[in-house]
């Protein structure tokens, strides 16, 4: 990669007309590593080599063109730990499995639209219209996003490491993937799902794009690069329409102010964290803000559980495998792979988490 991304980088600088040191002020390094990469002696990080695309106007993309290039960036975020680093390589082996089983069946997905010049408002109200949902709540965000183009794998990623998703597109291959951190609540990995999605829609090319924490939270986002805050806009509307959010506060609550409860229900019938229904009350001016800080500094867990029970999704990742959900159309793919004899039975068995002989029996019913 470091000689694709040289050639490229000198190209582009030449025909700028720019000097090595001149690029070097511009994207905050000095003229020496410019020159290293331009040589292909270094490997640029992944804040680098966005700093670079931004300066020249170029997606990510035009410097990586295989997927062995792709994650070696990613493997080089600053502050990366070691357990995070072991996810993200799990995540490598789930992405190539997945594009072989697509091979072996001859399934692929269609891609999704590419969208550009559009409000997040705009763009997250027409995906809705054209998956068919109006303004009713998506109930299985995760099995949606697959067939409308985004691969996706649930993986627990420490919380040290600062990563909530992340997001890849495979040029060549035309696929795209997101690891979505199963240690987050099943809402908040929804919040997620939706959030890489959006760099899906519009920064397909862009990538990879790992997500902090931090660009859930208003306060902190605008710290971080103007996509985060149109995608999370994006998120919160795609999954929380505000025109059912008003019908169901008419029909039912009426003009009653909101208790803690009936946020919580609203947050259990949309699918969604406490606290981006939280924040969506509150911008529809269905919650004060003095409301709203009240209710941000509860727990909502205790509550939710002695209210309305506990959620079966989120008992359901606390039996699995160490949270990791692989995806149902994978598991889909991986029984017609086998039932045309493409992989064995061990593999399959691995793919559904289930015993082999007793996959190998019911099948064989």
């Amino acid at each position: 990669m470091s000689a694709i991304l040289g050639t490229r980088l000198r190209r582009e600088r030449e025909e700028l007309g720019i000097t090595q040191d001149a690029l070097a002020k511009g994207v905050s390094l000095s003229s020496e590593f410019i020159s290293l990469l331009e040589l292909g002696k270094r490997m640029p990080s992944l804040e680098t080599l966005t700093a670079l695309a931004d300066y020249f106007r170029k997606d990510v993309s035009y410097f990586l063109k295989e997927k062995e290039e792709t994650f070696k960036i990613i493997l080089r975020a600053e502050g990366l730990e070691e357990k995070a680093r072991a996810e993200i390589k799990k995540f490598k082996i789930y992405c190539e499995e997945y594009m072989q089983l697509e091979e072996l069946t001859g399934r692929h997905l269609e891609p999704g639209p590419i969208y550009a010049y559009v409000s997040p408002e705009r763009m997250a109200d027409e995906e809705r219209r054209r998956m068919g949902f109006g303004d009713e709540p998506i109930r299985d965000i995760f099995s949606l996003l697959e067939l409308n183009g985004l691969h996706i794998l649930r993986q627990p990623i420490p919380e040290k490491s600062n990563i909530s998703g992340i997001f890849i597109f495979f040029e060549a291959e035309g696929a795209a993937f997101a690891l979505i951190n199963s240690v987050q609540t099943v809402g908040q990995q929804a919040l997620i799902a939706a959030h890489e999605y959006c760099h899906y829609l519009k920064d397909r090319n862009a990538g990879p794009i790992i997500d902090n924490p931090d660009i859930f939270i208003d306060e902190y986002v605008s710290l971080y690069h103007p996509r985060e805050q149109f995608a999370q806009t994006f998120a919160v509307r795609f999954l929380i329409h505000p025109a059912k959010i008003k019908k169901i506060i008419d029909k039912d609550f009426h003009s009653k102010k909101l208790s803690f409860a009936d946020v919580l229900y609203l947050k259990r019938y949309f699918g969604v964290s406490a606290l981006a229904m939280l924040r969506t009350l509150k911008d529809l001016e269905y919650l004060s803000r003095s409301k709203f800080e009240e209710y941000q500094k509860l727990d909502p867990s205790p509550y939710e559980e002695v209210f309305f029970g506990k959620l079966a999704e989120e008992d359901r990742l606390r039996k699995g495998a160490k949270g990791v959900v692989f995806s149902s159309r994978l598991k889909n793919l991986a029984l017609e792979a086998y039932k045309k004899k493409k992989i064995s039975a061990e593999k399959l068995s691995r793919f559904l988490k289930r015993d082999m002989n007793k996959v190998k029996s019911l099948l064989e019913k």
